[in-house]
């Protein structure tokens, strides 16, 4: 069981690092290209007339996508109202037919757009409750045969910080995620990969973590004591010749709604 997740605290995370993200969330915009690319390999195409995108926050995946296909009409969804400044960046250098920005928790909506030919979201399923739930209000909203497309992290994600600190996301394993949305779509391409990024030190490790809001599970303030602790163990655990490193572990998913 999975517990739940603190939504309010992660929308305050998140909304505090809006413009920090761009800079230092180099993993998820990777992992947004990368879904990109997916998606038009399997959709040669590149046409699509109602997208919607779960979780669009600086805009990273916005823009990877809209460099690559055509798009009449663009729904956009995130925790944070405020992401909506910084995806009309992305618009006015590429536009689409029509846009609509929908603020809120993707679980709690209830008025989401119908007939879509492809749902996408980038490093964000991990941060929500219900992955079954929410398969199965995707499945509800796209066309038959219609594109669910997204990726998110695995369980080694963070492992480092985790083990040091005792507290982490409960992440879903990629067979977990094929055994949900295999209720619903027929699997086309899932896969994962394991990426070790290094820092100079815990403290610019640290740094890297706050800027893009990541750490928005964890509510409990750094003391001086603990905080001490925290760099000398991390330091202890997981040094390499140049500093210290963090495990990220993105898993990707691009799978069709069944026609009948």
């Amino acid at each position: 069981m999975h517990p739940l997740i603190d939504k309010q605290l992660v929308r305050d995370r998140f909304r505090r690092t809006l413009f920090s993200y761009g800079r230092h969330a180099v993993v998820q915009k990777a992992m947004a290209r990368e879904l990109a690319e997916i998606i038009c390999q399997q959709e040669p195409g590149r046409s699509f007339e109602r997208v919607l995108e779960v979780g669009s926050g600086s805009g990273a995946l916005m823009a990877e996508l809209l460099a690559r296909c055509s798009v009449n009409t663009y729904y956009a969804n995130d925790l944070v109202a405020e992401s909506r400044a910084s995806l009309q960046g992305v618009l006015d250098r590429l536009p689409v037919g029509e846009f609509h920005f929908l603020a809120g928790d993707i679980e709690n909506l209830e008025l989401l757009p119908s007939s879509l030919d492809l749902v996408v979201s980038n490093a964000t399923l991990q941060w929500l409750n219900d992955l079954d739930g929410f398969f199965r209000k995707v499945s509800l909203h796209l066309k038959p045969g219609g594109t669910l497309a997204f990726t998110t992290f695995g369980p080694s994600n963070m492992r480092e910080i985790a083990s040091v600190e005792g507290v982490g996301l409960s992440y879903h394993s990629l067979g977990e995620l094929e055994l949900l949305a295999g209720r619903y779509f027929e699997i086309n391409v899932s896969r994962e990969e394991t990426l070790r990024m290094e820092f100079s030190s815990p403290e610019a490790m640290l740094h890297h973590i706050r800027s893009t809001g990541v750490n928005g599970l964890l509510r409990r303030s750094w003391t001086k004591s603990r905080y001490l602790h925290f760099i000398k163990e991390y330091r202890r655990l997981f040094s390499t010749d140049n500093g210290v490193y963090l495990t990220y572990h993105p898993l990707y998913c691009c799978m069709k709604k069944r026609i009948s």
